[in-house]
């Protein structure tokens, strides 16, 4: 391959305006630039010229020979080679750490001829925020991320699409050119999301937290977003953090019952059932018409044995969803299980007359329950559920046509 080509293809270091005072730079240049790159000499080298002076300069070249391998990579791919993308991928990662440390060393204040404090460096941060906004850009952190949840490295996936999100709020950006070509739109929500779903899957549950609090309340995934953000908090065993991320969510989304939901078995399983009905109450008050709110406090209603309010419950969850087969089908669990505790107590009867008398009373009940099932089932005739209970009843009441027939029904 004539070496015109490669110049014309692969960006040329010796464009920067940085003098090389340093002889181990230019020697490590050579390594990277030259027409069969040796980056791991180029490497070796200009650690060397690192450790010798540690200077803004000596880091943005080390920055450059990432850049040069990442743009070598990419050249390789549009050539028909194919690219190596964790050798892309590493290098963009490694240039993008040195030309921190560079920016972070160029900015420290010297006095000018006239006294005035002014960057070691000016001219630095300009030369490498342009070839950090061409990895922005070109999404060369995106890519292998990409890669590497491929490869099942969430981890590595993290910290690539974190890199890239962070860009557009470091200092050296902040240009008003620049930050044009960086809007916080969907895509880059995308991305932030993107990073913390690969944080949960990493189990990197702070760096998750993180992402999402600074996510939580913005339009983008908002319910997921939410959602994750309380099962990160319960991963951290932080109860005042995933209750109040509950809470704020019912507000927002009153519509969404699976927040009011966590919120309530919270309250109950930790013993606080009268601070989970107080919340319903509240959460009726302001959105009286969302139907699983009424069929919440129906459940509720019912495990405290509070059998009258649980039936009034359902029917209001009806009112407002006249199609809510699950509170058709609590207004039949409420006889049932009143007359299953019947059932319960008449076994101890030891007179026959009253035995069968609390006989009579408990088959009365369980009717009670039947039609409420037999129309839950009509609303959702493929809830294996209803056809259990179902089948319950019409064998203790002999129907056997109606027996056999949701016994058909289940076996398909």
């Amino acid at each position: 391959m004539k070496k015109s080509l490669i110049l014309a293809v692969v960006v040329l270091m010796s464009t920067s305006c940085f003098a090389q005072k340093n002889p181990l730079v230019k020697k490590a240049k050579s390594y990277a630039m030259a027409e069969t790159p040796d980056f791991t000499a180029a490497r070796a080298t200009i650690e060397e010229a690192i450790e010798a002076a540690p200077t803004a300069e000596t880091y943005y070249w080390a920055g450059m020979i990432g850049f040069q391998e990442m743009t070598q990579e990419n050249y390789n791919q549009m050539m028909g080679k194919g690219i190596n993308q964790a050798k892309a991928g590493q290098a963009v990662e490694e240039s993008y750490a040195y030309w921190l440390k560079a920016d972070e060393l160029a900015q420290v204040p010297v006095l000018n001829k006239k006294g005035v404090e002014v960057p070691t460096d000016p001219k630095m941060r300009g030369n490498i925020s342009k070839k950090m906004l061409e990895y922005y850009k070109n999404q060369e952190l995106v890519k292998y991320g990409i890669y590497l949840n491929e490869q099942k490295d969430f981890a590595g996936a993290y910290q690539a699409f974190k890199l890239h999100t962070d860009m557009p709020d470091l200092a050296m950006m902040q240009d008003a050119k620049i930050q044009k070509e960086m809007p916080r739109d969907t895509t880059y929500e995308q991305y932030k999301y993107y990073a913390a779903i690969f944080a949960v899957q990493a189990e990197m549950h702070e760096e998750a937290v993180a992402v999402l609090e600074s996510m939580k309340d913005g339009e983008y995934e908002a319910i997921s977003v939410n959602q994750f953000l309380y099962q990160e908090y319960v991963a951290l065993k932080d109860t005042a953090k995933f209750v109040q991320t509950l809470q704020d969510a019912i507000v927002r989304f009153p519509g969404e019952p699976w927040f009011l939901q966590n919120l309530i078995n919270y309250y109950i399983f930790s013993g606080q059932e009268q601070t989970a009905v107080e919340y319903l109450a509240k959460a009726i008050e302001r959105e009286p018409n969302v139907a699983q709110y009424h069929h919440i406090k129906g459940n509720l209603d019912e495990n405290l044995g509070n059998y009258d309010a649980a039936l009034a419950d359902f029917d209001e969850a009806l009112r407002c969803d006249p199609n809510l087969a699950d509170a058709m089908a609590g207004k039949g669990r409420v006889y049932y299980n009143q007359a299953v505790k019947l059932n319960e107590a008449a076994a101890l009867i030891q007179d026959n007359k009253a035995y069968k008398k609390a006989l009579e009373e408990m088959n009365g009940v369980f009717r009670q329950s039947l039609p409420f099932f037999e129309k839950a089932h009509e609303m959702e005739p493929e809830n294996r559920d209803y056809m259990i209970v179902l089948k319950g009843l019409y064998y203790r009441f002999h129907d056997d046509a109606k027996y056999e027939a949701i016994v058909e029904e289940m076996n398909k």
